[in-house]
């Protein structure tokens, strides 16, 4: 098993072990804005501590018998100046703390998007695409606010909570006692607080995934909930998600609303005034000293006011790389082999005694065993859920056989190095998807460097030219989502000429032709038959014009081979095949 189908076009050094190492190891990359950051939140609260120092200086230099204007000017002055260069630090510490955070947003975007690419099918077809979305998008921009303004301001506050027991004992030995009880207690509260709030903050993160998927569910479905008249339906089903994203997010609220370090603050406050009068009244301070202590206290305002919103942030950041990194972990059975078998093929297809199964369901197709020199043409045909496109789907690795070999010139595609082994194989199916850019783009998806002359070419044999010429941009025009401004008939030739372009060695059509208009098909009939001349083709069709011209013709029953061999050997030896046959051909 591996976490994905394809390696990384450009590896990403990462630790998946945990969330916590997997957002330290990106973090690592920034470890020279991570630097600053450090730097300008330590001279921040370093300067802020500045402030009382100084204040508690003036007042004693006022409260003297001959108060010293010109040293209250100078210390007034040293305020100012301190001030404005702790504002230039805490500019520092801010554009360090965002560009970090964008920087990591960016590598974890690129990461889990080069790991879904490489997924299997498998995982695509089970994993919804609301909730994929979810955590590509909003999970995401949650580890990007998890550094910024969250890790940053952690840091910054740290910083603060520091600067009291550092300079409070300078006055008496003794005021280190409230500053350590109040970081003891805060770490204990704040440690006690995220044991509360992680199981909440993950429930609203996998809440918020769910409504996003059933979003994107109604959406992609809007049509037949709109055949149906089910809207109403649909709005109450979103309201019941949305409710649970609004009663996750309350109880986040509510244990937000309990947190504690408000409290000690609180009563850290008023140890301390407390603590330096009883010191002023034994002399052993001064009231200059008295209020420089009260005012360090207050640093201690910073950390306890943030720490309620950065701490959650922190959290839900956390939380959310959970969810990236269970997609990215997420294991396929399927590898990209990248020292495989990589030659140019001639497309000799051998199944030898194949058993495919969806997971740990019944068999899709049992003992299947046939063989297709190259160049020649088979046509696959058989009664709706027989296993044709369960067979298509093996030839190049889709999917994976459950038993037997599927072979190519002799080679089992397992031991194949899979993207040269996809290159070199075409799958055209009914339901064809086209991309939210131009005709010429579309068709040139498999080859980006072809030229406009080589993608006419392909068009012109897909019948497609004629009507793409027609839109006012010809091949520049853009097409919409799903090719939703397109004909099926016309979706299908277009996917024809992506194809055709591609210029591979086995090409597959899955009932590729179903959409086409009569008065079309012998055009396409003979389009395909050029398109095939030379290519080993496997044709999964209810079209007997296409039937009829294959070299050997496979019937399918329940998964099973039920007869094999020519149009008219078929229709003497096989019933099953005849009786297809006359279906439908009196359709």
């Amino acid at each position: 098993m591996v976490a994905s189908e394809f390696a990384l076009a450009r590896p990403m050094r990462s630790d998946r072990r945990t969330p916590l190492r997997w957002v330290l190891s990106h973090a690592r990359r920034q470890a020279g804005l991570l630097f600053l950051l450090l730097l300008g939140a330590l001279g921040n609260a370093a300067l802020a501590a500045v402030v009382p120092v100084l204040v508690g200086q003036a007042f004693n230099v006022m409260a003297g018998s001959a108060p010293d204007l010109r040293r209250v000017g100078t210390l007034a002055l040293l305020i100012s100046g301190s001030q404005v260069i702790r504002g230039l630090l805490q500019l520092l510490r801010n554009f360090s703390a965002e560009l970090s955070a964008q920087r990591v947003e960016r590598d974890v975007r690129s990461e889990l998007y080069a790991s879904l690419l490489g997924k299997s099918m498998t995982f695509h077809s089970l994993q919804p695409v609301g909730d994929t979305m979810a955590r590509a998008t909003n999970d995401v921009r949650q580890v990007n606010l998890m550094f910024s303004p969250g890790l940053n301001l952690v840091i910054g506050s740290a910083n603060f909570m520091l600067m009291p027991l550092l300079l409070a004992p300078r006055y008496h030995p003794s005021l280190v006692l409230v500053p350590a009880a109040y970081v003891v207690a805060y770490a204990l509260a704040v440690s006690h607080y995220l044991r509360q709030l992680e199981p909440v903050t993950e429930s609203v993160r996998k809440a918020f995934g769910a409504l996003n998927s059933r979003l994107a569910e109604a959406l992609d479905g809007i049509e037949v909930v709109k055949g149906h008249a089910r809207e109403s339906d649909e709005v109450q089903i979103f309201e019941t998600r949305a409710r649970s994203v609004r009663d996750a997010s309350v109880r986040q609220g509510d244990i937000e609303a309990r947190f504690l370090p408000l409290l000690l603050m609180a009563l850290a406050e008023a140890g301390a005034f407390l603590h330096g009068l009883l010191l002023y009244r034994q002399g052993l301070l001064d009231i200059g000293q008295v209020i420089a202590y009260v005012g360090l206290i207050q640093l201690f305002g910073f950390p306890t006011y943030v720490s309620l919103f950065a701490y959650s942030q922190v959290s839900m950041g956390l939380a959310s790389a959970q969810r990236i990194l269970e997609l990215i972990n997420r294991e396929t059975e399927l590898d990209q082999n990248l020292r495989g078998h990589a030659e140019p093929m001639r497309g000799e297809i051998e199944f030898e005694d194949v058993t495919f199964a969806y997971g740990q369901g019944a068999p899709n197709l049992e003992g299947v065993s046939f063989r297709v020199p190259a160049g020649q043409t088979v046509a696959v045909v058989g009664q709706t859920g027989s296993g044709k496109t369960s067979l298509a789907k093996l030839v190049n690795r889709t999917q994976d056989v459950t038993a037997g070999r599927v072979r190519i010139d002799g080679v089992d595609v397992r031991d194949c190095e899979l993207g040269a082994l996809r290159r070199q194989i075409a799958i055209i199916e009914q339901d064809v998807f086209l991309f939210s850019r131009t005709i010429a783009e579309n068709i040139a998806f498999g080859r980006p460097g072809a030229t406009q002359e080589e993608i006419e070419a392909a068009a012109r044999a897909a019948q497609a030219h004629g009507f793409i010429t027609a839109f006012e941009k010809g091949y520049g025009a853009l097409l919409g989502e799903r090719g939703v401004t397109l004909s099926g008939g016309e979706r299908q030739r277009i996917a024809l000429a992506r194809a055709l372009l591609a210029d591979p060695r086995i090409l597959i059509l899955d009932d590729s032709t179903s959409s086409i208009d009569s008065a079309t098909e012998d055009q396409i009939q003979q389009a395909l038959f050029r398109a095939a001349r030379g290519r080993t083709t496997i044709l999964i069709t209810h079209r007997l014009s296409q039937i009829r011209w294959a070299d050997q013709i496979l019937v399918l029953r329940r998964g099973r081979v039920a007869a094999a061999g020519s149009h008219e050997e078929l229709m003497h030896t096989a019933d099953s095949y005849r009786r297809i046959f006359t279906r439908y051909e009196s359709a």
